[in-house]
């Protein structure tokens, strides 16, 4: 079971999923604003995947210039998975935040400066006792300028790391496929169970944004 959470499905051994999305939250539980949109005019989209996404959420939807966030599974194969499904490792998707934000009051460098210092980005498919390809670091980028920062924050952060005796980063970097969002009770978890598990945790290296990103 072990060697099937953290080794990524094939199209043939992947489990099959079903057409139609779960039910979800319409609306954040905190903010009040609509998962699904309308978003406001010129407003851009991110997806990370941190580990948990609970307490990934919590991080980014305090961030301010973030309008809106939620959880959901990317960067696999089954489509409309369920929480149970992933966690089998048997879907190939990561636990990931999309986070629409302002582009007038925050930076998407400065989401990655947020991506790198909130978790352990060199633990391959686990973070902290959270173990499986499910929890892999993922930034799934959704247009060139967002593939270029992503790898330029990847190389400023690793030369950090590097520079403090950390390991090498593995987070995967690729373009963003089908976002799909997670069932109601994940939306809003640590604002809806505040004293809920959250296994998210930096490294204490601070991201230097500005080296090789334009913030």
């Amino acid at each position: 079971m072990m060697s099937s959470k953290t080794t990524l499905p094939t199209a043939q051994t992947a489990l099959p999923g079903r057409s139609t999305p779960l039910p979800t939250d319409e609306v954040h539980f905190v903010s009040g604003r609509p998962l699904k949109g309308p978003h406001p005019e010129g407003f851009q989209t991110a997806i990370f995947g941190m580990g948990c996404f609970w307490g990934v959420e919590r991080k980014f939807w305090s961030v301010p210039g973030v309008w809106v966030t939620s959880v959901g599974y990317s960067g696999g194969i089954t489509p409309n998975p369920t929480y149970e499904e992933t966690c089998t490792g048997l879907t190939g998707q990561t636990e990931v935040v999309q986070v629409v934000f302002n582009p007038d009051e925050i930076s998407y460098a400065e989401l990655l400066k947020t991506f790198w210092e909130g978790h352990d980005p060199t633990q391959g498919m686990r973070q902290g006792n959270d173990i499986g390809s499910t929890y892999r670091s993922a930034i799934y980028y959704l247009d060139e300028d967002q593939r270029q920062q992503a790898e330029a924050s990847r190389d400023a952060y690793q030369a950090a790391l590097t520079a403090a005796g950390r390991g090498t980063i593995t987070t995967e970097i690729t373009q963003a496929g089908p976002y799909y969002f997670a069932e109601g009770y994940h939306q809003g978890y640590l604002a809806k169970n505040p004293n809920g598990y959250c296994g998210i945790g930096g490294t204490g290296v601070v991201c230097p944004i500005g080296v090789g990103v334009d913030a």
